[in-house]
């Protein structure tokens, strides 16, 4: 059963109106209160939003469109008491931010519709007609994709293409372009290093994917898997959970290059089940990881030293520290954890069986993050409850937002809250679910109409929901077991009050562009950092990791041609060309030759590396 809590009470508007509320002027402070409390609106996204937002990027994102009238109004009252805010007269203020087509603007949107008629709603419909095919408060599950094998997740990148990425467990990531047209060749395939599961419970495989926020300049995602190498085969796990760091292709910017792989974290794990493994970003750019308590017991503890440091946590990372160091092991005398990246920070604690989480689009008045997890309440139970993640709590005593009945032995699955254009009944709400499909649970149930008034309908169990960049909800559902390929499927959250997204809630297209910065373009044997620095791999140095290095470095005129491996000149050996093998007089003029393309080779690759 698809579920839907309460709409939460909290404010939610952006911090940076802050510094403009600090008018002694009272018309004019009431206005601005006014502007400020239309961000709670369910049309702060088309009130907040223009679609000339490309052809005008300076344009302040803290005011909504004006009506006209208003514009003017609000220009007089307030330009002697905030005069940062108006730099030109009033008619060029409200041509820049004034409405100039029959869309929304403030504040007659909560003005100048009947009485009786939502503003959010297509002028058009008749909703007497639609009544009577649906139930009050029932919305469409529109199926958009099957034939899914495994699907555990559905997110886009924030680049403005308005893609899909869907995730299968067996290590496979898809895409959907903006017209969610399935595209042939998948974004991402690790599935030969992906250790999965397929029985119930066994949660083993591709966990997550998150996008750097400035994914559409640095082309940077990480992404959660589980796997077992051999280079951890000996010990009492069963697995590892590890955490990289891929590049978009240069040539492709619908393919990753797993070349370009940076291992951030390993956890060993004991047991199949209470993974976690999601990551997501904060608006600060810092990246989460969200790890279960693996089950592990207080024998587990004992016999792995330190690992209950970071079990049922959420870690914290800077993923854009500018280093370019090798490995890092974090210095709890734990062979079980490691880090290639400066050591995490421990930002919350003691959960168990985190079912998905999700930052709010909106921040909150004081500018503080809203992350909301779905949990298992402890080791032991089948309750659920839902978590507000904030820094430095301990969530085995922390009281949750809502704690909800059994749920059948799963915990329930984390969604979103709902901050889209397309349906104004969903606005501000927490939408989730039951993994299981069989609770009735004491919340607010989110009715779903049947195939026949919807075209579609939502059948099996639900594995996960996403988030497209436009705030609408997707759902990932399966109707027959994991095991059983290709069952999967993909559906979309539709108010039938308002089948189709209106001009206002449309934005334009920006088709994926390739990665065009000198780094990206030059740099061969390292990654580049967030910053632009060419992060060179072991053995190599220079501006873009193109010159080898050689330790010791080559002697007797020697040029280091690979890593640690030498060309040496006639007469020399070794692999520092440290030996000397001076041949018969015959020879000389050989010599003479070779050394000749030995230095000249050595002239080439200094030059080529200061022309780069």
């Amino acid at each position: 059963m698809l579920l839907i809590s309460p709409k939460f009470s909290k404010s939610q508007t952006t911090h940076q109106l802050a510094c403009i509320f600090s008018t002694n002027n009272t018309e004019c402070g009431r206005l601005l209160e006014e502007i400020k409390c239309a961000h709670c609106s369910p049309n702060a996204q088309v009130l907040f939003h223009s679609l000339d937002m490309d052809k005008m990027p300076h344009r302040e994102p803290d005011l909504p469109r004006l009506c006209q009238d208003f514009c003017r109004e609000f220009y007089y009252t307030c330009r002697g008491h905030i005069p940062e805010l108006f730099q030109a007269d009033v008619d060029e203020f409200c041509q820049y931010y004034g409405r100039r087509d029959s869309s929304l603007c403030f504040p007659d949107f909560q003005r100048k519709q009947p009485h009786g008629q939502d503003s959010n709603y297509l002028g058009d419909e008749k909703i007497e007609d639609i009544s009577r095919k649906h139930k009050h408060n029932c919305y469409c599950a529109q199926e958009v994709l099957s034939g899914l094998r495994q699907p555990v997740a559905v997110m886009h990148c924030g680049d403005g293409s308005q893609r899909l990425f869907v995730l299968e467990r067996e290590g496979i990531v898809r895409i959907l372009n903006h017209d969610l047209e399935l595209i042939k060749e998948p974004f991402l395939d690790i599935h030969k290093l992906v250790q999965s599961g397929l029985k119930g419970g066994d949660e083993r495989g591709l966990l997550s994917l998150a996008f750097h926020p400035n994914y559409k300049k640095n082309g940077k995602l990480y992404v959660s898997y589980t796997t077992n190498q051999e280079r951890w085969a000996i010990g009492p796990h069963d697995h590892i959970l590890r955490v990289v760091e891929y590049t978009i292709s240069r040539k492709n910017p619908n393919q990753v290059d797993t070349r370009t792989v940076r291992v951030l974290m390993e956890v060993a794990e004991l047991h199949r089940k209470h993974l976690g493994g999601q990551l997501l970003f904060s608006p600060d750019g810092l990246l989460h990881i969200i790890l279960g308590d693996g089950m592990i017991t207080l024998d587990d503890m004992e016999e792995m030293d330190g690992l209950s440091d970071f079990t049922g946590s959420v870690l914290r990372v800077d993923v854009d520290t500018d280093c370019c160091t090798s490995a890092y092991s974090i210095p709890r005398n734990n062979p079980y954890f490691n880090s290639t990246n400066q050591p995490p920070e421990i930002f919350a604690h003691g959960l168990h069986d985190p079912g998905r989480c999700a930052v709010d689009r909106l921040q909150t008045d004081n500018g503080t993050l809203l992350i909301l997890c779905t949990d298992a309440s402890g080791k032991n139970t089948s309750a659920g409850r839902i978590l507000e993640i904030t820094k430095g709590k301990d969530y085995e005593n922390e009281p949750s937002v809502y704690d909800l009945q059994s749920s059948g032995g799963a915990p329930p699955v984390g969604g979103f809250i709902y901050r889209g254009c397309q349906s104004r009944r969903l606005y501000g709400s927490y939408v989730f679910g039951d993994k299981n499909g069989d609770e009735q649970w004491q919340e607010k149930s989110l009715c779903l109409g049947s195939a026949g008034s919807c075209g579609s309908a939502l059948v099996g169990h639900i594995l996960g929901f996403g988030e497209d960049e436009l705030g609408e909800v997707y759902m990932l559902a399966s109707s027959k077991s994991m095991a059983q390929s290709h069952s999967g499927k993909l559906y979309k959250l539709v108010d039938p009050k308002r089948p189709h997204a209106p001009k206002e809630c449309q934005r334009q297209v920006e088709p994926p562009e390739l990665l065009m910065t000198a780094c990206s373009r030059h740099c061969k044997n390292g990654h580049c950092t967030p910053t632009g620095k060419c992060c060179c791999s072991l053995g190599w140095e220079g501006p873009f990791c193109r010159v080898a290095k050689c330790e010791p470095a080559c002697r007797n005129g020697g040029v280091c041609m690979e890593p640690n491996k030498c060309l040496c000149k006639s007469g020399y050996s070794g692999d520092q060309c440290e030996k000397s093998e001076r041949g018969m007089p015959n020879d000389q003029e050989k010599d003479g030759i070779l050394d000749h393309i030995i230095d000249m080779t050595s002239y080439l690759l200094d030059l080529t590396s200061y022309i780069v």
